[in-house]
C-alpha cells in the first residue's frame, strides 16, 4: 500500500509560518500543493497503484483527483482516513456540498456530517488507525492501493511525521505503529 499526505493547503501556509490556527475550514490546495500532487503522481506511477482511496477533506480530494487523472484511475472516498480533528481546518464540508463540488464521486455512503467531533483524542485516532490497518489487511487488496490522507492519520499508522505529498510504502500487517518507509519526500509546508 502507498500512503500519500495531501499537498500544501491554504491552512498549511499560515500555520507553517505562525503556528497559529488561521481559522480556515476545510482548506483547498495552494498552487504549490497542486504542483506537489502532480509530482506525487509521477512517483506513484512507478509503484503499481491500481486503486486510490481518499479522505473526504477538500485538500485530500484535490490531491487524489490530480493523481487519479494522471494515472487514469477513479477515487474511492473513505471518511475513516481523515485527519485528527484538532484545528479549524479539520472541520469538513458536508456531504451534500461535496457531492455538488465532486459530482463524479460516489459519496452516498458518507454521513452529511462525516468528520470527527473536536477535539479528537490521540487514543480515538489510534483506534481509528488500527481499525483501518485491520480492514485493509483483511481485505487482501491493500497492495497496489494508494491512500491519500493527512499528517495525523499517517503518523498514527506509521510513526512518521511527514511533509505535504510525502509518499510512503506501508504494510498494514506490520507492527503498530510502523510499516512505513518513505519513498519520496516533497516540499514540506
Amino acid at each position: 500500500m502507498i500512503l500519500i499526505r495531501h499537498g500544501q493547503s491554504e491552512f498549511n501556509v499560515v500555520y507553517g509560518k505562525t503556528r497559529i490556527d488561521p481559522g480556515i475550514r476545510d482548506p483547498k490546495l495552494t498552487e504549490l500543493g497542486h504542483r506537489q500532487a502532480r509530482a506525487a503522481a509521477e512517483t506513484v506511477r512507478e509503484l503499481g497503484v491500481h486503486r486510490i482511496v481518499s479522505s473526504p477533506y477538500t485538500r485530500a480530494l484535490q490531491t487524489a483527483t490530480i493523481i487519479a487523472e494522471a494515472l487514469d484511475l477513479s477515487v474511492t472516498v473513505d471518511p475513516h482516513i481523515g485527519e485528527r480533528a484538532a484545528f479549524t481546518c479539520d472541520i469538513g464540508t458536508p456531504r451534500s456540498a461535496l457531492q455538488t463540488a465532486w459530482p463524479h464521486l460516489q459519496l452516498d455512503h458518507i454521513e452529511e456530517t462525516w468528520w470527527p467531533k473536536m477535539e479528537e483524542s490521540e487514543t480515538a485516532l489510534d483506534l481509528r488507525g488500527q481499525a483501518f490497518r485491520t480492514r485493509m489487511h483483511d481485505s487482501g487488496d491493500w497492495q497496489g492501493t494508494a491512500v491519500v490522507s493527512h499528517w495525523g492519520f499517517i503518523r498514527t499508522l506509521t510513526g512518521h511525521r511527514v511533509g505535504n505529498c510525502t509518499v510512503l510504502r506501508f504494510d498494514p500487517s506490520a507492527e503498530h505503529p510502523g510499516g512505513g518507509t518513505v519513498v519520496s519526500d516533497t516540499d514540506v509546508c
